[in-house]
């Protein structure tokens, strides 16, 4: 057997030992980009051999948060993608309004920054007051990070041009309060969100929702994977309800196309349409 062949076998054992042990499966997660993140979790860890951090996975329990801290992706920035931010501001959440009260669900949303961007642009329409936003993710030390709300303050600079470009009425650093070169988020855009442990892979929905917001999240996950999360979403939402994918991400060649329909097909916003046949 050649030595990749011998690796591609040793990433598959480790993957099926994370699955049986602990819950977490990602045999199903894209294999070009999680071969890279296996491989980076053994650099880190200081082994050669893959093989090698199995017994460990399998007997120490504090090597499970670095292990689901390499294979998911904390990758977020505020206002990314501002464009779809703002087809959000002036295409949804109009129609979202004629609620009593909103539920907006985000799953695998990192450390934070795209939940409180939404919260941001939720204050500006006049509907944060009876909004509430679910924020879920799998790995447990992003989400420490995006409950504290806490970021470099040139990070929040860096995207002043992102929230103007999305429709912002204020300037971005409105919302933080700024001290030791760190921006922390105001309280009550922190309050109207709900963070919360949640793996797409293996529970179920997390809750009833108006709107889901899940942008590059499908792209790292296997055909058959992408099918069972989007039923997830539509079992989730609400009669009517939106979902807005991730601008690389589509429905097309799923067996969910029928699920929804395009509000708006370049900013791949969907609302719910039938159930499942």
């Amino acid at each position: 057997m050649i030595r990749d062949d011998l690796q591609d076998l040793e990433i598959q054992l480790f993957l099926e030992a994370l699955a049986l042990r602990h819950g977490y499966d990602f045999r199903r997660y894209a294999k070009a980009s999680l071969k890279r993140r296996v491989r980076g979790l053994a650099e880190t860890e200081g082994v050669r051999e893959i093989s090698d951090m199995i017994p460990r996975l399998l007997q120490d329990e504090g090597f499970l948060p670095s292990v689901l801290s390499h294979l998911s992706v904390p990758v977020s920035e505020m206002f990314r993608d501002p464009a779809v931010f703002l087809a959000l501001r002036r295409g949804v959440l109009p129609l979202l309004d004629s609620y009593p009260r909103i539920s907006i669900w985000l799953p695998g949303c990192a450390t934070g920054e795209e939940p409180y961007s939404l919260a941001i642009m939720l204050q500006e329409e006049g509907l944060l007051h009876k909004a509430q936003i679910y924020a879920t993710d799998i790995n447990d030390a992003a989400l420490a990070k995006a409950e504290e709300g806490i970021y470099p303050e040139k990070t929040v600079t860096a995207m002043a041009a992102a929230y103007l470009a999305a429709g912002g009425r204020k300037s971005l650093s409105d919302y933080f309060h700024t001290a030791y070169n760190f921006s922390k988020i105001d309280d009550q855009i922190r309050k109207s969100i709900v963070f919360a442990h949640h793996n797409l892979v293996a529970d179920g929905v997390f809750c009833e929702t108006h709107l889901v917001l899940c942008r590059n999240v499908l792209i790292y996950f296997e055909r058959q994977l992408q099918n069972r999360v989007l039923e997830l979403f539509h079992e989730g939402l609400v009669r009517g309800g939106y979902l807005c994918l991730g601008n690389r991400e589509s429905l097309s060649f799923t067996s969910c196309e029928n699920l929804f329909r395009p509000l708006d097909r370049k900013h791949r916003i969907f609302k719910k349409a039938g159930g499942l046949a």
